[in-house]
């Protein structure tokens, strides 16, 4: 796989026309998510393949984003595509209530890949679907309401999704929903750090933030509260990586209290920390995990609720009042079926553990220590965030928490302009590329962030 970043003989002048076209169409009768729509200007993608998209001019790009983290196995894998393809031609599509051999099997392959008395999959159409349901059940399983979830998370858009997000997007939708937010264990700028630096480690936070959980818990009642909700690995809100033993803490706390815990793994699941399922850095068996994204890679929208015996047997001779038109689709299911195998049969996921020790991780430190604008570099296997600072010392971000200052704007596009698309959010840039990414491309990519991260440099010398 080349790096080159020149406009490609591989689009025509045709296809870039058609682009064109589509991009006046778009701005004409699109409503986009999350923007303003009138100061909106999207980079149109005319083609990919493997970890690599061509922009609206033909520009090849490395694609560090995945899109929005979710082709695990790349793009325009032939399995999968092949996969989709021969299920259109043999079932398209049916309706939910009947057995399908697609969605079975995916079922299976999805059910042999989490823990033991997790045996049965509710399929949605997406990830903050998968997060409604899952809270649903979970409180139709204990008979309580509240849900407690984290300040620094995201658990999708949907209007108690959106509600359970811990993010600044949450607060223009804010309603009440039954969720209580508290704060995270969050090693970088804890919420639970002394005055005195000395006297802090991560094992202090860990009790500290477990403590804090304890005591939002005992005050909002027990009997009160059906399940806590957390990202396995945040995602959006910044590849943080929960200290040693706090997830444990977690599951405890839940078993004390008689509480569903329910992993969000829409993001950081399939592969995409180096594990099928990013739980299983930290040993802990959720009551429910939800995923979406990487299941299929995106190519046919998908997402579910995987449960354990216990949440299933409530609704073994109980109506489970929920249903989606396309749960679990033909072809969704199949591109599962062809993505899971082949993220097997190709070691994707160890592909994506062994280059996040080898190549990323040294690679990102280095970034570190060179540029004054990098406060901190973390993540695992293909999840990575570089967050960018003022002043290290102080670690004072480049804006206040919920702004993305322009500088970030700039920086996204001289990396695009040298050949390669970095995934942006607020303060940070994330490097999260395909599983089967080789270390040469993201040699390619890094040494790009390196040169781009020369503009934030003198943005904090000038400020």
């Amino acid at each position: 796989m080349t790096t080159e970043t020149s406009a490609s003989t591989r689009i025509s002048p045709e296809t870039i026309e058609a682009g064109r076209t589509g991009y006046d169409l778009d701005r004409q009768h699109v409503f986009h998510s999350w923007s303003a729509q009138e100061s909106l200007t999207p980079m149109t993608v005319l083609d990919a393949e493997g970890s690599w998209i061509w922009d609206g001019e033909g520009n090849k790009l490395l694609d560090l984003t995945s899109q929005l983290i979710f082709t695990n196995a790349g793009h325009k894998h032939p399995k999968i595509i092949a996969a989709i393809k021969d299920q259109a031609e043999k079932l398209c599509t049916v309706a939910p209530q009947h057995a399908n051999d697609a969605r079975s099997e995916a079922a299976r392959l999805i059910t042999e890949l989490l823990p033991e008395d997790i045996n049965h999959v509710f399929f949605t159409a997406g990830g903050a679907d998968a997060n409604e349901h899952a809270v649903r059940m979970a409180r139709l399983h204990t008979g309580r309401r509240k849900i407690l979830s984290a300040y620094r998370s995201y658990h999708g858009g949907s209007h108690l999704a959106v509600n359970l997000t811990g993010d600044p997007r949450r607060i223009a939708n804010d309603d009440d929903a039954g969720v209580v937010h508290f704060l995270p264990a969050y090693t970088y700028r804890s919420h639970f750090r002394p005055a005195e630096a000395d006297r802090w480690s991560e094992q202090r936070e860990t009790e500290r933030a477990l403590a804090h959980l304890r005591d939002t818990l005992t005050l909002e009642g027990p009997a009160q509260v059906a399940a806590i909700i957390l990202e396995a690995i945040p995602g959006t809100a910044g590849i943080y990586l929960p200290p040693e033993g706090y997830m444990q803490g977690v599951r405890a706390l839940c078993d004390e209290f008689g509480l569903v815990l329910i992993i969000d793994e829409v993001m950081a699941g399939f592969g995409r920390s180096g594990k099928w399922f990013a739980h299983e850095h930290f040993g802990i068996e959720p009551d429910i995990v939800t995923f979406a994204k990487g299941v299929n890679s995106g190519y046919v929208p998908m997402g579910g609720v995987a449960m354990d015996d216990a949440i299933y047997a409530t609704f073994a001779q109980r109506l489970y009042p929920g249903g989606l038109t396309y749960s679990g689709h033909p072809l969704a299911a199949a591109a599962a079926v062809a993505a899971i195998n082949a993220m097997r049969d190709e070691g994707m996921v160890e592909n994506a553990l062994h280059l996040g020790k080898e190549v990323i991780a040294p690679r990102l430190q280095q970034l570190k220590e060179r540029h004054p604008s990098v406060g901190d570099v973390r993540g695992v296997g293909m999840f990575w965030a570089i967050e960018l600072v003022k002043d290290k010392t102080t670690r004072e971000p480049l804006a206040p928490y919920g702004q993305t200052p322009a500088l970030m704007g700039e920086l996204v596009a001289a990396c695009k302009a040298r050949g390669v698309l970095p995934f942006m959010n607020m303060t940070r840039l994330h490097i999260c590329p395909p599983l089967n990414t080789t270390a040469e491309e993201l040699s390619f990519g890094i040494g790009v962030l390196d040169e781009v991260l020369d503009l934030a440099d003198e943005f904090i010398r000038d400020a």
